[in-house]
């Protein structure tokens, strides 16, 4: 049951960032929150004592001794053996946060018992020792165990301290077997109250050890998930969690962070603490990310060189040499006829993403460079500048956020020429058209792939929601259990 409370302890603070709001390094601000609700955490905390019960029985007690004197009979040695909870169940139990902590309690609980007996002893009656021994069944009902936690931030992990624990025994039954049991059940009774006190010990000790021990395994924690070869998400925890009287959230950082110590410079990283909004309130999880997040990848991926490429395979082939553009750009095909030619794109600078109630925008800075290829040189002979505007939407897939770009507009003008002046209205349609068909298409593909959100291992989402509102996207969602393995590795660990 210690395992249960316990872990149960460590998947909310990984499924609970929220931020703070000090305007300094971006890395001291949170740009992500998260909220578990009173039915997350039931959710939880039911599915995680059943799975943890399962794991530390049988737990062992000492054995126990006792010495009576009985009258016509002498002094009498008295030992239970082999004692060990085999069963454990139960009845109910919650989990309230408040402000002096979070505090567990499981009540109308029963442990089932198995121990050896032993007596012996010696009478003036007769010259000889006279001994016995058996087996006997426990059950354990009304106990009640509880625990009061308390959560800070430290240095961006959680450390975890234990300010209360108790458990208490209201009542004990024994039942002896074998031997002349009949004889000694009146005096194994005698051992329910050390049994009770062995059994209250023996629980409030493995909380205590789970405590340390998880508390350990909090500081250890990654502070980034990575997201490929270049890029991870920064995963620090931000300010002290925040516990209300239904609900624990938690800070962190969330922007992305290269891999290779690139400098991502800051851009429109606002000083406000991500709030999480759900239409739903029966939901057990909000999620809040800031445009913030958005924008880092964006500029790390830019800042990277990641956002070039050369187009030199399209469906309109004709787009792909000079005799295609005759009639667009004439003097490309007077000076270089049936010559083969590479679009090169590149962004001028990082995408920016705004969020509003209605919408995500999108706005892509790009130069457009025609390159025409003759024998072994790639000749450079215009630069266009774009400015894309789009529209986003995104989606859940598993516990990643994905999402899609569309074009609603875009302006071009010239940069450079080498051939003269161009015609840009002539060529606008066929920009349009390698927009359309190029650069949404592959933008697209790399934007479905989605990137994690900091949900712990073993948890999925379940019936996602959605909500936009200004600059944050906010998803509201049920759990799922759907990794036994991750949670029961975890549990051993504890």
């Amino acid at each position: 049951m210690s395992r249960t409370l316990l872990f149960f302890l460590l998947t909310s603070s990984l499924l609970i960032p929220s931020y703070t709001q000090t305007l300094q390094h971006p890395d001291e601000q949170s740009f992500i929150s998260m909220l578990i609700s009173q039915k997350g955490l039931d959710f939880i905390k039911n599915l995680l004592i059943t799975k943890a019960i399962s794991m530390i029985i049988p737990l062992k007690l000492s054995k126990i001794e006792k010495i009576a004197k009985i009258p016509f009979v002498g002094h009498v040695d008295m030992i239970v053996s082999n004692i060990s909870i085999y069963e454990i169940d139960v009845l109910s139990s919650y989990v309230k946060p408040g402000d002096s902590g979070i505090s567990i309690v499981a009540s109308g609980t029963t442990c089932n018992l198995s121990m050896s007996w032993y007596y012996q002893y010696s009478t003036w009656l007769l010259p000889v020792q006279i001994f016995d021994q058996g087996t006997a069944s426990v059950q354990v009902e009304g106990m009640q165990v509880g625990l009061t936690l308390g959560l800070e931030n430290q240095n961006g992990t959680l450390k975890l301290s234990l300010k209360d624990c108790g458990c208490y025994v209201k009542d004990i039954s024994i039942k002896l077997d074998g031997g002349a049991s009949w004889l000694y059940q009146g005096m194994i009774d005698a051992f329910e109250e050390q049994i009770g006190a062995a059994v209250e010990s023996a629980i409030t000790k493995k909380l205590k050890e789970g405590i340390i021990k998880l508390d350990s395994l909090l500081q250890a924690l990654p502070k980034e998930i990575p997201i490929d070869d270049n890029a991870s998400l920064n995963v620090t925890f931000v300010n002290d969690p925040s516990l209300s009287n239904s609900s624990i959230g938690f800070d962190i950082n969330g922007l992305f962070t290269s891999k290779e110590n690139i400098s991502v410079p800051v851009i429109n990283y606002k000083n406000l603490q991500p709030s999480v909004f759900c239409t739903d309130p029966s939901k057990m999880l909000g999620l809040s990310l800031d445009e913030a997040v958005l924008n880092s990848a964006s500029a790390l991926y830019y800042d990277a060189k990641f956002m070039q490429w050369t187009v030199d395979k399209i469906p309109d082939r004709n787009i792909l040499n000079t005799a295609g553009w005759r009639f667009i750009i004439p003097q490309l095909y007077r000076k270089y006829p049936n010559a083969d030619m590479n679009l090169n794109i590149s962004l001028s600078s990082p995408p920016v993403i705004r969020i509003s109630e209605s919408n995500i925008d999108a706005t892509v800075y790009a130069d457009l460079i025609i390159d025409v290829l003759e024998v072994n040189q790639v000749i450079p002979v215009a630069c266009i500048s774009l400015d894309i505007r789009g529209s986003g939407s995104v989606k859940i897939s598993g516990n990643k956020l994905g999402g899609s770009l569309k074009l609603n507009d875009f302006s071009m003008s010239l940069k450079w020429s080498n051939i003269g002046n161009l015609r840009l209205y002539l060529v606008q349609p066929v920009i349009w058209t390698l927009v359309q068909t190029v650069f949404l298409p592959y933008a697209n593909t790399h934007l479905e792939q989605g990137f994690p959100l900091p949900i712990i291992r073993g948890f999925t989402l379940q019936n996602a929601e959605i909500v936009l509102s200004s600059s944050t996207i906010a998803i509201c969602s049920d759990l799922e259990f759907t990794d036994s393995d991750a949670v029961n590795q975890l549990l051993h660990v504890i």
